[in-house]
């Protein structure tokens, strides 16, 4: 199993939800992490829970979708810990409506977060893997990025592009000993999901938990080297 001690990495969103239950998962393997999102209180809060388990984090507050807030933010968290080896593009947004009632500005911003914004992320911290020969990048998509149904055409748009764009990356980088993998998980109790109706914060025994999710990630970053995990659907055994 790869030791994980020691390593740098970075979570888009990972001030609530599914990205601070792997940032937590993370810093108990021992390793550094800088989380960024939007909402500063929730960084301060959850860098303090990461402190308390011995290791060093901190943030960076900025929208994924704005390029140049990306640029500078993720120079800023190289410098501070020297180096990179993991990103897990985690940060999205969601909304439901049928094709016909969503405004093309919300089309737009959720474009513009959930695909563009990987796309940023990814392109600032891509070129220190490729010069390490080494890292890990998970791409977060969902099931919706799988199938299309009614009411989820923008956000399923979206995360089918994730999916398309994440299989390209794998296959560019591969040479580079670089692992990209793309997460599609199926409805979690998150932030998003309990504040979309979607997910109930007291559904621990029937709908799957941000603690699950991250345990997939930890599982993934442990296989050794030679291997790596390039998909997985991550399902509640209750329908």
């Amino acid at each position: 199993m790869e030791n994980l001690k020691g390593k740098k990495a970075i979570i888009t969103g990972g001030g609530k939800g599914l990205g601070k239950a792997t940032a937590i998962a993370f810093a108990k393997e021992g390793i550094d992490v800088a989380i960024t999102g939007r909402n500063e209180q929730n960084l301060i809060d959850t860098v303090a829970e990461l402190k308390a388990l011995g290791v060093d984090a901190i943030y960076e507050k900025f929208d994924v979708g704005n390029h140049q807030e990306v640029q500078t933010a993720v120079q800023n968290i190289i410098k501070t810990f020297g180096t990179v080896d993991i990103l897990v593009n985690n940060a999205g947004i969601a909304a439901f409506g049928t094709f016909m009632e969503m405004s093309p500005e919300k089309w737009n911003d959720i474009m513009q977060t959930n695909v563009m914004g990987m796309y940023y992320v990814t392109k600032e911290v891509l070129p220190h893997l490729i010069a390490k020969n080494q890292g890990d990048i998970i791409n977060v998509s969902s099931t919706a990025g799988l199938t299309g149904n009614a009411g989820t055409s923008a956000y399923s748009a979206s995360k089918f592009a994730v999916i398309g764009l994440s299989e390209a990356l794998m296959k560019e980088v591969r040479k580079n000993n670089i692992r990209v993998s793309t997460l599609t998980p199926s409805t979690i109790a998150s932030d998003m999901s309990i504040e979309l109706g979607i997910a109930k914060k007291d559904s621990e025994d029937s709908v799957l938990q941000p603690e699950d999710f991250a345990e997939l990630i930890v599982a993934s970053l442990q296989l050794p080297r030679r291997a790596m995990l390039k998909s997985a659907s991550l399902w509640s055994t209750n329908p």
